[in-house]
């Protein structure tokens, strides 16, 4: 009995502990929008698929590599990325991921606070979570 119990208790605490595949790709997401924040390229470039396509809610859209030399350079440049009423679709090893967001971030040194409804698009390669496409609207 004593050992039943302990193999219950250490299933209880190992299961408690799990992270959801929803769970884990909300914490991609975030740890992503921190890594524009920080201009943490090298996590960027591992978060990112190559064939990007990060869209702005002006019509602009960005390949990883014009996003990776934009941050690097300051022509783009993130001060604070909130996410909110975050919602997931998941399909196998694809997910949809939907949010408003307060931007706040520069261009060309013109800074401004974007409210902004966000779609991004993001495929699991292995065990991790990889942004694949972006797009933005103005709310």
């Amino acid at each position: 009995m004593k050992r039943l119990l302990t193999i219950l208790f250490l299933f209880i605490v190992v299961y408690s502990h799990a992270q959801t595949e929803e769970e884990k790709l909300i914490i991609a997401v975030k740890d992503f929008h921190g890594s524009l924040v920080k201009k943490n390229t090298v996590s960027i470039n591992q978060q990112t698929d190559k064939a990007l396509s990060y869209g702005h809610s002006n019509g602009w859209v960005e390949t990883k590599t014009e996003l990776m030399k934009n941050l690097e350079t300051g022509y783009l440049s993130y001060y604070s990325f909130t996410e909110d009423s975050i919602s997931v679709m998941m399909n196998n090893n694809m997910a949809s991921v939907r949010f408003v967001a307060d931007i706040d971030v520069a261009l060309k040194n013109t800074r401004a606070v974007y409210h902004l409804k966000v779609l991004e698009v993001w495929v699991k390669k292995g065990k991790r979570w990889i942004l694949f496409a972006r797009q933005a609207l103005k709310n």
